[in-house]
């Protein structure tokens, strides 16, 4: 499927380049042999001194801001440095949660091979994230997640430390989520295999706020893609 990088923009000025990533496109190019595509590759197309100022898992869709030429991506790394940016995530967990502003302050470090993470409490590094609920069903939980702090995989690990892993994502213990298992008198064809309603980790980059070079702060959303949109939907009407 051929994605055209201009159909991604959702903000646009002389520095900075807003988008909403797709999932399944890594934000840098990945170490495999295969470098077809990734967002960098894609926004240097489009402007050449282009830079990814943060990244988002390849799994993960949503906002995710580009610089378009040096001085912007020095303003922008500082302010993530700094952490004066807002990261707001969506999440829908397994199981039913009330978080009020609960707080996660668990230090991180990467497993061996480096494809994910633990809690190490004696060499990781400090993570924190805050957790609200958005809206509760029957036995899924639709959660917005602010992490403070930058880490690799630090929303899914600190879910997971809450007792509510994210919904597809094995990695950290969570369960797909299945039609038959929200819709009661659901009946499969015969011979046909059910699909889980959402086939990637169901975690949405759903809005940032930063500031641009003139000081003007800036927060940028990006709607549901269509399948974490599907699963919400199916929240709602059966949940």
């Amino acid at each position: 499927m051929k994605i055209n990088f201009k159909d991604l923009i959702l903000f646009e000025d002389d520095d900075f380049i807003v988008i909403s990533k797709p999932a399944s496109i890594p934000s840098i190019d990945e170490r495999t042999a295969d470098k077809s595509v990734s967002i960098l590759r894609m926004a240097k197309e489009y402007s050449f001194d282009a830079q990814v100022a943060h990244r988002l898992d390849k799994e993960t869709s949503g906002v995710l801001a580009i610089a378009k030429n040096p001085e912007a991506y020095r303003h922008l790394s500082m302010q993530f440095e700094h952490r004066q940016v807002t990261k707001r995530y969506h999440a829908v967990v397994n199981g039913v949660h009330a978080f009020d502003s609960i707080s996660v302050y668990l230090p991180i470090s990467p497993v061996k091979d480096g494809t994910a993470v633990k809690i190490d409490r004696e060499k990781g590094k400090i993570a924190e994230t805050i957790f609200f609920t958005l809206k509760a069903y029957q036995k899924y939980t639709l959660v917005e997640c602010l992490p403070i702090t930058g880490r690799m995989h630090q929303i899914r690990v600190h879910l997971q430390c809450l007792k509510a892993p994210i919904v597809c994502d094995p990695t950290y213990g969570g369960k797909p989520i299945f039609l038959s298992g929200l819709k009661r008198d659901f009946k499969l064809k015969q011979d046909e295999e059910e699909w889980p309603l959402i086939q990637r980790v169901a975690l949405h980059a759903f809005s940032l706020t930063f500031k641009l070079l003139d000081g003007k702060p800036i927060t940028v959303e990006a709607p549901y893609p269509k399948d974490f949109a599907v699963v919400v939907k199916q929240l709602e009407k059966y949940g």
